[in-house]
């Protein structure tokens, strides 16, 4: 299944906007959460890791409606009817949209039932309704919800002096449908599925010890309901879930204090508007009728889950010890550089430019080794950094703590807006302000997104300044799982700016005349499209040109436009986008000379590099960049974003290597077709080309390799 536009006249060409020349961004968004699933499909990627993927599935898909159908649905009550980039209203968006979604959940039901279920059986592991449980079984269940779910429970009865109870977003509930035998009428009575359980039940009996048997906890108090209701007749049950909108406005520019109106936001998204209902195949239509009615839904608003509300949270199962069912595990490698632990970070960095590359390398040897050691030196005098993600980077965050009790000038920029993490990072700013560091929320009306720390050291009578540049987040969990690039580095005319970029973001200044570094929204979208321009330029001077650009999603019309512009001069373009993409290639006359592609596997892939070969002979020789910004216009113009020239030239070839393996990638990459459709690449040897995932980390194994025995030798 793909989510394909139909053809288009090619007249309409020249239109701004329109589908001639744009998909539609909500339907790239779920194409990409189509490839996920493929992936939870896919036969050769081993067994738990499918379920993680299916786990994947199913946040994406929550939080696209959290957002995006919130958005949509907002603007719907509004009477907002501006037309999508492709040209639909909001109302057309959101019929695609479920017309898109009906089938993926179809597909994902299939899989559960026709593959994850079963090969968790041929393993050990069994996943059972309540009908197939042994007596044993039961008994053990039963003994189980009286000891430690019924005292948890509270059902809400819905009449005259019981309001229609409020339901939490994403909460897990029973419609129980009662009738009350004295006043003979339906009742509606609501149990909400404590989450501070666990969401299934391990049945762990003697009998049990050589298998690993479950039941979900909704099988478990749909079956003991008559406890909760003595002398009510329990008459159907009906799991449903609802999901609530979190696109919220907010009005930061009359705001006094930004945490406070963002720890507001957060109290009032609880009672946001539901954007849409899930519930079980066996749902009861009374029970449907009577929620749709009580939360104000459409029959549009609601969405059957056909494999069962339980496996929204099936996840829960990759952590059983299955043998051969999950990747062989990875332990990143120590940049050969930083191997020697007890040398001095600053003096690699002095020695040279540093490109490292997450997962693959260690983020806590290289990135978390930076600011640990700025906070231990003596000779640090200061400390920034922005965090934008934090988690529960707690090392990190205990080496700013330290550092600020050691006297350094530590300033943090903590991002409070970043969604679905704002309750962590508060948590962190207001820890981070008990030790004496200097928080910072950044500038009205934009967030911060850069990857930035900056160190200011004393070198005899001198201050010298190290930069970390990154793509992904200061986070320790996530640089686990995502493929993100750091550059370290000294050179003066980067560093300078990079002061200049926190006097930016902490005080009043309005410095817009960056010249070494792109920064968001000062100068980063006039420059690339500068550079795109320049590759026309060059390609009609007969001197070299191409255009190879990494990101996640790419949505941006000016951009887009200019890359329009140097495929129909006949630039050749590469791009590499994970997820949506609004450009439509292949389209002759227009972008028959842009390739997309996108890779989806282990990794999630995160980093960001850009290259233009900017007329040089040899192809290393080109201008390379890092940074945080995808090709959107929300990281061009409505965030702070930084974008880093790599001028040394081992990591130039660094970073060629990677967009080489990339783009050569057989087993993992899609190549996105001018109809909106995905055709995924298929090996002609699948031993020989395991994927770039893989491919890299060979490399960084190799690498690691070469560098023990080098130390060896010596």
């Amino acid at each position: 299944m793909d989510l394909v536009t139909p053809p288009i006249e090619v007249e309409s060409i020249e239109a701004e906007s329109g589908p001639s020349r744009y998909f539609n961004r909500e339907l790239g968004w779920l194409n990409f959460n189509l490839r996920v699933l493929q992936q939870a499909m896919d036969l050769d990627v081993p067994l738990l890791e499918r379920v993680k993927f299916h786990q994947i599935f199913t946040t994406n898909l929550d939080e696209f409606f959290m957002k995006r159908v919130g958005g949509l649905k907002r603007q719907v009550s509004a009477n907002v009817s501006a037309l999508s980039f492709d040209g639909r209203t909001p109302v057309q968006q959101l019929a695609d949209i479920r017309a898109a979604v009906l089938p993926m959940l179809e597909m994902q039901a299939k899989s559960i039932q026709d593959d994850i279920k079963p090969s968790l059986a041929q393993h050990g592991a069994y996943l059972l309704k309540w009908r197939d449980l042994t007596e044993s079984e039961r008994e053990f269940a039963q003994g189980y919800f009286r000891n430690n779910v019924f005292p948890v429970l509270t059902p809400m009865a819905v009449d005259p002096g019981h309001p229609f109870p409020f339901l939490s977003n994403l909460s897990l509930s029973l419609g129980v449908k009662l009738y009350h035998p004295k006043q003979e009428e339906r009742l509606f009575a609501r149990v909400k599925v404590p989450n501070v359980i666990a969401s299934w039940l391990r049945l762990d009996l003697p009998e049990n010890k050589s298998a690993h048997r479950f039941v979900s906890l909704v099988e478990v108090i749909r079956h003991n309901l008559g406890s909760l209701f003595p002398g009510m007749q329990v008459l159907s049950v009906t799991p449903f879930r609802v999901t609530r909108n979190a696109d919220v406005e907010r009005d930061e520019e009359d705001a006094e204090d930004l945490l406070e109106l963002v720890e507001q936001e957060l109290r009032e998204r609880r009672f946001e508007k539901i954007v849409r209902l899930g519930h079980d195949p066996s749902a009861d239509p009374w029970t449907l009728q009577f929620l749709m009615r009580e939360l104000e839904l459409t029959e549009q608003d609601v969405y059957e889950l056909p494999a069962g509300l339980e496996f929204t949270t099936i996840g829960a199962m990759y952590d059983l010890d299955l043998t051969g069912c999950k990747y062989p595990a990875w332990t990143p490698t120590i940049p050969p550089r930083l191997s020697d632990d007890q040398a001095d970070i600053f003096g690699v960095i002095r020695n040279g430019d540093l490109v490292v590359h997450h997962p693959y390398e260690s983020f806590g040897d290289s990135v978390e080794r930076f600011i640990r050691g700025a906070a231990a030196d003596p000779k640090v005098l200061a400390l920034k950094i922005t965090l934008y993600r934090i988690g529960d980077s707690r090392s990190l965050m205990d080496s700013l703590i330290h550092a600020a009790e050691e006297g350094k000038q530590v300033v943090c920029l903590v991002e409070l807006m970043a969604r679905f993490d704002e309750q962590r990072n508060i948590f962190w700013a207001h820890q981070l302000e008990r030790a004496g560091v200097h928080v910072a929320y950044g500038i009205v009306g934009l967030k911060t997104h850069t990857k930035l720390a900056l160190v200011v050291r004393q070198e005899g009578e001198r201050l010298r300044s190290y930069v970390h540049i990154g793509t992904g987040n200061y986070n320790i969990q996530t640089a686990r799982l995502y493929t993100d690039i750091g550059l370290f580095t000294c050179r003066p005319h980067i560093t300078e700016e990079v002061v200049e970029l926190f006097h930016y973001l902490t005080g009043r200044s309005l410095k817009g005349n960056y010249k070494h570094i792109l920064v968001g929204p000062v100068n980063l979208a006039p420059r690339f499209i500068e550079m795109i321009d320049r590759e026309i330029a060059n390609l009609n001077m007969g001197l070299p040109a191409g255009i190879i650009a990494k990101m996640n999603q790419l949505e941006d019309r000016r951009i887009i436009r200019a890359l329009y512009r140097a495929s129909q001069a006949g630039v050749p373009i590469k791009l590499l986008i994970r997820g949506f993409c609004t450009l439509r290639p292949g389209i002759p006359g227009l972008s028959e000379n842009i390739q997309v592609s996108s890779i989806i596997g282990r990794f999630l892939e995160h980093s960001r590099i850009f290259y233009f070969r900017s007329g040089a002979e040899q192809e290393i020789d080109g201008r390379f960049f890092i940074g945080s910004a995808d090709w959107m216009y929300r990281n061009l113009n409505r965030r702070v974003e930084i974008v880093a020239p790599i001028e040394d030239l081992s990591c130039r070839q660094r970073l060629w290597q990677i967009l080489q393996v990339s783009l050569s990638d057989q087993r993992l990459a899609w190549d996105l077709c001018a109809d909106g459709s995905y055709v995924r690449r298929t090996p002609t040897d699948a031993a020989a080309q395991p994927g770039s995932h893989a491919a890299l980390m060979n490399i960084a194994r190799d690498a690691a390799i070469v560098d023990t025995q080098r130390e060896s030798e010596a």
